[in-house]
């Protein structure tokens, strides 16, 4: 049974699900790091909200750790590039506090434009400051959008329903979905010359990171406001003080900040600015929608492989999963294979997918393939999950491609690795269930994968088979399945031999030097 801690407080019927599905859950929340270390190594998966730090400590002591599952969308609190090193998925839920940080937003709009917390404060204070509080309406208002995914989308959908003029900059915002989402799609510069708020809904990046810089709030139209609950650091803080005092910018509303607890902040005291503790998310629905969401992707990832809301993996739905597990095991037994083969540094790596297997989710198949690749040359940590990464960091480039029919089979995959010294090809199908080598230097054969195995490439000359026979007998190994391929009768050819024992560097070695033979590898499965 998987083992899962939960090291922040998650509601009972989270804790409940993890139960219900087969995961053994424990509940040990406000342990310190040294705690922490002591018992981590001890779990499949980490539920986390924001409070516990699964930095690069904690991840080289989870020695079994599979999947870590943040409740809520930033992931600030764990180290993503050290979990994809350690082949430990990282999930987070974007969507369960989408609609609450969405209201949020547009509440800060409403309490800037008509400046209700200060308002609130000469009220009750014994003032009736009516002139003071001036405000403006939104009606008729141009909303500047930076970001418009899924958060964004549904302050666009309120923004619109408020009569509002929405304009969005996004880089990945397609014409198609503009048009669908009801916003023009604008270039930064235009947003900013015509915005009366600007909102942001965008994760913090290096190409994000003060997106609002003090250049880009200059640039900004007079009097406009702005708002940020997304997260801190994509606004200049201080550039933005120097321009609320000098009146340019008329105001601004922000959840997130830079550090946080934001217990000062140079913000801090600014004429019409509004500071929330990171409230986003913070509704009793939103707290229950993630915490029952990372319950559920966590025990499908543990029991089923389905990989949901992954910031470092391939998404596998649950109902994918089933029928992807075949081709996924086909994709790395053949990456494992190609790997074997390969004795200088790899260039670049091809996947090919044939027909139906074509049409299925590749990103989780591509992912196997390489992690097969590079996992003989550079041992088990790599994995599904680091495979892409570690490619990166060697500069291996990696290709796709799709081609709806297969002149033979149903479905195949071929990989192809380039080195310095050329091209070597491998390509398998799924029989009856199974993956097996169906070709290999563009001889066909009919092999499935064993344990361990031997791979000959001779000349195809009489008495060979009966001499490595004859061998391996002499050797004690036994023969569990034997499969040949060849170009034509006396030219190259190949043999794959599932053998019950390994097979000695001496006897290789004999192996080798039997006549008409080229090469002979012992290959692990």
């Amino acid at each position: 049974m998987p083992r899962v801690l939960i090291a922040d407080k998650l509601s009972p019927a989270a804790i409940e699900i993890f139960k219900q599905r087969g995961v053994d859950a424990d509940v040990k929340t406000g342990l310190s790091k040294d705690e922490l270390l002591k018992i981590i190594g001890d779990y499949d998966g980490l539920a986390v909200r924001s409070a516990t730090k699964a930095d690069k400590d904690v991840i080289a002591a989870a020695k079994n750790m599979k999947v870590i599952g943040r409740a809520g969308i930033g992931v600030d609190n764990v180290d993503i590039p050290a979990a994809t090193a350690a082949g430990i998925v990282v999930m987070n839920t974007p969507f369960g506090n989408s609609i609450t940080t969405a209201e949020h937003a547009i509440a800060m709009m409403f309490a800037l434009a008509r400046q209700l917390p200060a308002a609130d404060v000469s009220t009750q204070a014994g003032k009736w400051e009516k002139n003071r509080f001036m405000g403006v309406e939104v009606y008729a208002k141009t909303l500047g959008l930076i970001g418009a995914g899924n958060i964004g989308s549904i302050v666009a959908d309120r923004a619109l329903g408020l009569k509002m003029k929405v304009v969005a900059y996004d880089p990945f915002l397609s014409p198609e979905r503009a048009v669908e989402l009801g916003v023009e799609k604008v270039e930064l510069d235009e947003l900013l010359a015509r915005a009366d708020f600007i909102t942001l809904h965008t994760p913090l990046t290096d190409k994000t990171r003060n997106i609002l810089s003090a250049e880009n709030l200059a640039k900004a139209k007079k009097g406009v406001k702005i708002i940020n609950c997304a997260r801190g650091g994509l606004v200049d803080e201080t550039a933005l003080r120097k321009l609320l005092d000098e009146g340019h910018i008329g105001g601004a509303a922000f959840d997130v900040f830079v550090e946080e607890p934001a217990k000062a902040n140079v913000l801090f005291g600014a004429e019409n600015f509004i500071a929330t503790p990171h409230l986003g998310a913070s509704t009793n629905e939103a707290q229950e929608n993630v915490a029952l969401q990372v319950a559920e992707q966590m025990s499908d990832y543990l029991l089923t492989g389905a990989v949901t809301n992954a910031l470092n993996s391939p998404s596998v739905t649950a109902e994918e999963a089933p029928r992807l597990a075949p081709f996924i095991a086909l994709a790395g037994k053949l990456g494992v294979f190609a790997g074997q083969m390969v004795d200088y540094g790899v260039a670049a790596i091809d996947i090919a997918y044939e027909g139906e297997v074509s049409k299925l989710n590749a990103k989780p198949l591509t992912a196997a393939a390489l992690a097969g690749v590079l996992r003989p040359m550079l041992g088990d940590a790599v994995n599904m999950v680091s495979a892409p990464a570690v490619a990166k960091e060697r500069g291996i480039t990696l290709s796709e491609s799709h081609q709806e029919d297969s002149p033979i089979y149903e479905s195949l995959i071929r990989i192809t690795v380039t080195t310095e010294k050329g091209k070597r090809s491998f390509a398998g199908s799924v029989l009856a269930g199974t993956p097996r080598v169906v070709e290999v230097k563009g001889m066909d054969l009919d092999a499935p994968f064993g344990p361990t195995m031997l791979y000959v490439n001779n000349e195809d000359k009489p008495g060979f088979i009966g001499a490595l026979g004859i061998m391996l007998a002499e050797a004690g190994v036994n023969i569990a399945t034997f499969n040949l391929g060849r170009v034509s009768a006396g030219d190259d050819a190949i043999a794959l031999v599932g053998v019950d024992q390994v097979p000695s560097e001496a006897l290789m070695t004999n192996i080798q030097a039997l006549p008409h033979v080229k090469e002979a590898r012992t290959l692990r499965f």
